[in-house]
């Protein structure tokens, strides 16, 4: 993994980037502490166009997406146009909302949708890949829904976009599920697992945590990954020194080159 690859997912800051000209100064701050690429997830209604003159000015790589679960589903041409308009090729169905991982109908049916949608962005040049939380751990009729998802459709039509600290609070190993999605894993969301006094887990600093990440990286490099992308969901404080903090932790143990 090396700088150019690393990336901040900007649900870590979407507070801060609900108009225009908050996403520019988000953007200038981002790029200010060494990010060089960015994912965009939680912004406001900013136009496409300036999105990109916005990253283009700075400096800034888009290198994915997250777009609304229904719009994926049931409007991926949409998708394709947005991903058009941003100059981006990677984008990732974001949430199972609605879904029961209990009804084999309900996550087949999510499965086959999946599969469809992945075509379309696929037949456009483009990559649909899916990001996980906990609770695709669940199992049904025996097997995990993760693997259930992976396995029932396509690698053509859809990738991975592994989240090591949900595959963590899941019960499942994050390397080990790198490993899994050997040339199907273009995006990885590299956000760190800690224990709680209150026998919980929380969110944290690349670092900061208990995940092994020199073996996750490795895992995901092995298995193709192109984009490294740092992601907090929740911040102690203000989510730019999560950021800074991040991406000190990586440019000091984590770079290869």
């Amino acid at each position: 993994m090396n700088i150019h690859q690393v990336a901040a997912q900007f649900y870590t800051v979407r507070d801060f980037c609900q108009t225009t000209e908050a996403f520019a100064q988000s953007c200038a701050k981002a790029r200010a502490i060494g990010y060089e690429a960015i994912q965009l997830s939680g912004i406001g209604p900013i136009p496409e166009e300036e999105i990109v003159r916005i990253c283009k000015g700075e400096g800034l790589t888009i290198c994915a997406t997250h777009e609304p679960s229904d719009t994926v589903l049931n409007n991926p041409e949409a998708v394709v146009d947005r991903l058009n308009k941003l100059g981006c090729k990677f984008t990732a169905y974001p949430y199972p909302g609605g879904i029961d991982f209990t009804k084999a109908a309900d996550v087949d049916g999510l499965i086959a949708q999946l599969d469809a949608a992945g075509q379309v962005l696929r037949e456009a040049g483009q990559v649909l890949t899916y990001h996980n939380h906990a609770c695709e751990f669940l199992k049904l009729d025996g097997q995990v829904v993760l693997d259930r998802i992976y396995s029932r459709t396509s690698p053509a039509n859809l990738q991975g976009e592994i989240d090591t600290y949900w595959v963590q609070v899941g019960g499942a190993d994050p390397t080990a599920w790198c490993r899994k999605l050997a040339n199907r894993l273009p995006l990885l969301h590299l956000k760190d697992c800690i224990a709680t006094a209150a026998n919980g887990s929380a969110f944290c600093e690349i670092g900061n945590g208990n995940l092994n990440f020199p073996a996750i990286i490795a895992a995901a490099e092995a298995s193709g990954c192109q984009w490294f992308i740092v992601e907090q969901d929740t911040c102690p404080g203000d989510p730019f020194d999560s950021l800074r903090i991040s991406l000190e932790y990586i440019q000091a143990n984590l770079l290869t080159s």
